[in-house]
């Protein structure tokens, strides 16, 4: 596949580069979202399989994934020649990206005017927040949507048509995309319909992506098996919106002087007399910002693991580095700013990403065969700034201020009403 969405193929590949909203000539009932990033352009077919892309919500940033505007710090040892091996700080971005679902398979043939969907297949399960995402308003709908489908699945008849939609994928197909939605259950977000979009898979024979699509029904896909660490990846998103603005903010034209009559955030001259028109170079008011976008040559500096329980034990320490073994969270003290906590597998890229707070994003396997010494180089952390990102960002982690500053009012109160239960 080629966008955000996480696939993984058994035996052969688990990797996919973008998150792909769902082509509405497919499915004419849904009611698809503009904010997500779509992706224009699929990496060319391979002899490994693997995914292509992938959906996710942005925390924080550097300075901008669909991100926080909030820094975390860290330090990166460089493997460079010993005479020059050094620390830097970079500021990156947290993106969360919990496990995707798949709900179907589409399959493409060839025309002499492009791909055309040939067989599209869903699950027989589909849970109500990829259902939400084909209704305008959910609480006033019957709630019918693949209630006829799914029936396909539980008959005799059904079945025998289901393995000849499969076949016939396999015979005449030349592209294998599957469907997927995210889980927006597992986000600190309101929102309750999910995202939906087509992932392409690449690798192998026709036949292998068909039994591979069929095999993950209803499966997750995690971002584990679609990228990997220090890898190159392009971000595919929706910019920030700043709405109606003068050519002075959307174009940073030079402001006119002081005295200017009627105005001087303006452009003085709008071109000659003749051609008569405005050209389409001359800088004018208008729309700022929520343009789609697509940022290249990402680099990803962790895959972290979200809050898990191993072992009987809750294992919280996505945020420690072999350096520093503090046990922390990525989540930084006070949570990230307008966000929340980060509770899931997240990815971490350097730098900043496109678009506002908690907007989808769509992460996709660089197009580009990258040789250059600072695209391939592998990354180590040696630690990873958690402090708050509100506040002055004194503390690391909760024990260290309560060891510092010593119990607070709220510390003393809990305890006298532990000791009252006791009693």
């Amino acid at each position: 596949m080629s966008q955000f969405v996480c696939f993984f193929a058994t035996p052969i590949l688990n990797t996919f580069s973008g998150l792909y909203i769902i082509d509405t000539h497919v499915y004419q009932n849904c009611i698809f979202p503009h904010t997500g990033g779509t992706c224009n352009a699929f990496l060319s077919n391979t002899a490994f399989f693997h995914l292509t892309q992938t959906l996710l919500h942005s925390l924080c940033s550097g300075d901008v994934l669909n991100v926080l505007s909030i820094k975390l710090i860290f330090l990166v040892l460089l493997p460079l020649p010993e005479v020059s091996k050094r620390e830097e700080v970079e500021a990156v971005t947290i993106i969360e990206t919990p496990p995707l679902v798949v709900v179907g398979v589409v399959g493409y043939i060839e025309t002499p005017r492009g791909l055309r969907s040939f067989r599209t297949i869903f699950a027989e399960h589909i849970s109500d927040e990829c259902r939400r995402r084909f209704y305008k308003n959910w609480h006033k709908s019957k709630k019918k949507a693949f209630t006829k489908f799914c029936k396909k699945w539980q008959d005799e008849t059904g079945k025998k048509q289901l393995e000849k939609d499969f076949a016939a994928m396999k015979k005449y197909c030349k592209v294998i995309r599957v469907i997927v939605h995210t889980q927006m259950k597992l986000l600190p977000m309101r929102q309750k319909k999910a995202h939906v979009m087509e992932i392409q898979l690449n690798g192998g024979t026709v036949a292998e992506k068909v039994d591979w699509a069929h095999e993950k029904m209803e499966k997750q896909i995690s971002v584990q098996s679609v990228f990997s660490q220090s890898e190159m990846i392009d971000v595919i998103g929706v910019t920030k919106g700043h709405g109606m603005k003068g050519v002075t903010s959307r174009w940073h034209t030079k402001k006119l002087p002081r005295k200017t009559h009627k105005g001087l955030r303006k452009v003085a001259c709008i071109g000659a007399w003749h051609p008569a028109r405005v050209g389409y170079s001359i800088a004018r008011a208008g729309q700022k910002g929520y343009h789609h976008r697509t940022e290249l040559n990402k680099k990803i500096y962790r895959i972290g693991r979200g809050v898990h329980v191993e072992d009987g034990k809750m294992v919280r320490n996505n945020g420690s580095t072999n350096y520093d073994t503090t046990e922390k969270t990525i989540t930084p003290m006070g949570g990230f700013p307008h966000y929340g906590e980060v509770n899931n597998d997240f990815v971490m890229v350097k730098g900043c990403v496109v678009g506002t707070k908690k907007r989808v994003l769509t992460l996709r396997k660089s197009l580009l065969v990258h040789t250059s010494r600072k695209a391939l180089e592998p990354i180590e952390l040696k630690f990873i700034d958690t402090t708050s990102k509100f506040g002055y960002g004194h503390f690391q982690t909760a024990q260290e201020k309560r060891a510092f500053m010593g119990p607070q009012k709220k510390h003393l109160l809990k305890g006298k009403v532990e000791t009252t239960e006791e009693a």
